[in-house]
Formats: structure tokens, C-alpha cells, sequence
């Protein structure tokens, strides 16, 4: 084995888990440490730089529900992930392993401690989420992507470092594209977005709001929508009988590219997504998740509300006339958009995954 000290990063096979993992990994890796991934199954279906050479798969569950067999079977699942996840830290001896959030991360996490192994979490919500609760009096140190997400708990606060959330390279080439905001009567670009668990309600409201506006705004419009396959017909009939110029999709490979390119973005509020927003710098309306136990996706959109470079709308509220109301106002200001993308892009952090480098290596020396 190579006496090049080894980091191991835990984190759920989803984009959000894994694209923050993988930006540590690369700054990681141009130190000259060994990174492999802890993750569960579903990463194997994840093509980016943790090839299967450098990935360990660990059972793991997710409380999908309260009654007693459901808590059971998650318990098992658990249970039989921290035994593999013991015999993995005593086979690789990691110097330090960091999680990202989510139970996937609980049994490698909690091994490493059994092991005598220096632990991290990294919390990218505003709030922060249930696994990190579990772990947080536990680890030897947390990162936070957002400032104040620990003032509540003093004793937590005191091993708390504000790291920001790490980024891909895509976004970070990203944030090198100024803002434009758009000349009176010229293209007005806006992006849509809502995730797996957002492009319903997307399509359910973008179409009645553009409806809605002043046919003088239809014809500057060049609209990008992520809209879901069983959508896209409704959704485009709109737009077709509008003669809206409006690019249709269910998934965006190049999203950083189109962020960067567009004047508004109305999308949910999830943890990467508010972080990319301020690290690029665009104006955005965001719509939190309802119904999510910790309202994470709420706290996160108020940290871009309150540094004036977003509007939040809880989904209640999110009908046709308010975002048109919204979307004709701003498009009527430029001046306002150009202050949001800079509002915006003052609480981004483009250097986040050298600083939780820095952090990791700092908790794996001791």
C-alpha cells in the first residue's frame, strides 16, 4: 500500500452529494493525497471521476417512512453497512474521512470513529440536515457552505469552519462570464429549473405566467426549460401557440454554460443551486420545496433573498399572475437585475474547495 496519505469522502450517489465531493477529490488529488469514494449504489450509475477503481459501494437506507417495519428494515440496512464500513477503515486506513450529508454517510462516518480515524462533515444547507445532526457532537470537525448555520449550538459553532460548497470546473469557468443585463428592448434570457423533484411544478405554473405577460415580452423572450418527459407536450403547446422562442428539454448536460448566459433563473432552492447561483452571480426567483421536515430548501433561498439577489416565493403563493407579476417587473429594470447578479455573487465562494482541503488535512494531521 502507497504511504501516500489516503482521504476518504462519504457521500450519496445524487449530483448533490457527489459534485461537491468530486471538486474536493480534484483539489485533494493536485496535493498529492490518495481519495476514494464511500457511496452507496446508486453512484454506480455516475460517470465522473470516481471511476470504480476508486469507489467503495456500502449499503446503506434512508428513513423512507415511521412505521415500525420501515424503521426496521432502515436499521438493518444500516447496521449490515457500518460491519462492511468497519472492515473497509481497517483494510485502507484512511488518515481522515469526510462525509457530504445524507445516511449514506452515517455508516462510514461512524466506523471511522470506531476506528480512531478523524472525522468530517460538511454541511451545504442552511440549515442542517439529519444525518449531519446525528454526527455533528461526534466529528472532529464540521464545514458549512453558509455562515450562521450553527449559531444556535455554541459547543457545535466552536468546530464549525465556513468553507463555502465546492464547485466543478464547469461552474467555476462559469463564474468567469460578467452579467449582461439585457438593453431595453433586446433578448431577455430565462432559465427554468426544478430538479427531479421540481420540473412538475415548473410546468405546471412558467407556461400560465407566460401567458400571462405582455405579448411585446413574448417575442424578447429566449426561454430554456427543463420540463419532464411526460410534461412536454403540454408545456410546448403553450409555447408553440405563443410562438414563444423556447428550448425544451428534460436535462441539461451544459447547465453551468446556460446559467451563465441567462438574465433570470426561477428554480427550487437546493443546496447546489443557491450556491451555484451566487457563485456565477444571477438574478433568481426560487421556490423551496414545500413539506421537506427541515425547510432547508427555505433557509437556503433566504440567504440569497436577504443579500437582495433573489425573490422567494413559498409554492403556495407560486401561482401564474405572481411570477408573471414578478418577471414583468424585473424585466422593466434592467438596472434591478444587473444589482441582483451582483448581490449575488458577493456571498458566493469560488475558492471553497481549497479551503476544505485545507481543513481536511489540517483535522487528518491532528
Amino acid at each position: 500500500m502507497s504511504d501516500t496519505p489516503l482521504i476518504m469522502v462519504a457521500a450519496g450517489g445524487t449530483g448533490g452529494h457527489l459534485f461537491p465531493a468530486e471538486a474536493l477529490a480534484v483539489e485533494l488529488f493536485k496535493r498529492g493525497l490518495r481519495v476514494r469514494l464511500v457511496t452507496d449504489a446508486r453512484a454506480l450509475r455516475y460517470s465522473g471521476l470516481f471511476t470504480p477503481e476508486l469507489t467503495d459501494v456500502v449499503p446503506s437506507e434512508t428513513v423512507r417512512g415511521r412505521s415500525p417495519v420501515a424503521l426496521a428494515k432502515t436499521a438493518l440496512k444500516l447496521t449490515a453497512g457500518g460491519v462492511k464500513a468497519l472492515m473497509l477503515m481497517r483494510r485502507q486506513k484512511p488518515a481522515a474521512v469526510i462525509g457530504f450529508g445524507g445516511y449514506p454517510t452515517l455508516p462510514p462516518l461512524i466506523a471511522a470513529r470506531l476506528c480512531g480515524v478523524p472525522t468530517i462533515i460538511h454541511e451545504a444547507n442552511a440549515v442542517m440536515g439529519r444525518a449531519n445532526k446525528l454526527l455533528s457532537t461526534r466529528v472532529s470537525a464540521i464545514a458549512t457552505s453558509l455562515p450562521g448555520v450553527l449559531d444556535h449550538a455554541p459547543a457545535l459553532a466552536a468546530k464549525a469552519t465556513v468553507t463555502g460548497m465546492p464547485m466543478r470546473p464547469a461552474i467555476l469557468a462559469a463564474a468567469g462570464v460578467p452579467f449582461v443585463p439585457p438593453e431595453a428592448d433586446g433578448t431577455l434570457r430565462l432559465l427554468v429549473v426544478g430538479g427531479s423533484q421540481g420540473a412538475r411544478v415548473m410546468a405546471d405554473i412558467v407556461p400560465g405566467a407566460i401567458e400571462r405577460l405582455e405579448p411585446a415580452l413574448w417575442r424578447r423572450l429566449a426561454l430554456v426549460q427543463q420540463v419532464r418527459e411526460e410534461d412536454m407536450a403540454r408545456v410546448r403547446v403553450v409555447y408553440d401557440r405563443l410562438k414563444i422562442n423556447a428550448e425544451l428539454a428534460p436535462f441539461f448536460s451544459d447547465l453551468p454554460a446556460r446559467l451563465a448566459a441567462t438574465h433570470l433563473v426561477v428554480s427550487r432552492s437546493g443546496a447546489g443551486t443557491v450556491a451555484e447561483l451566487a457563485a456565477i452571480g444571477r438574478p433568481s426567483i426560487l421556490v423551496p420545496l414545500p413539506g421537506a421536515i427541515d425547510q432547508d430548501q427555505f433557509a437556503n433561498a433566504g440567504v440569497l433573498e436577504r443579500a437582495e439577489g433573489a425573490i422567494r416565493i413559498v409554492q403556495p403563493d407560486f401561482t401564474p399572475d405572481r411570477l408573471a407579476a414578478e418577471m414583468s417587473a424585473l424585466a422593466a429594470e434592467p438596472l434591478r437585475l444587473t444589482t441582483m447578479a451582483t448581490r449575488a455573487r458577493a456571498i458566493g465562494t469560488l475558492d471553497a474547495a481549497s479551503r476544505l482541503a485545507d481543513l481536511v488535512i489540517k483535522v487528518a494531521r491532528g
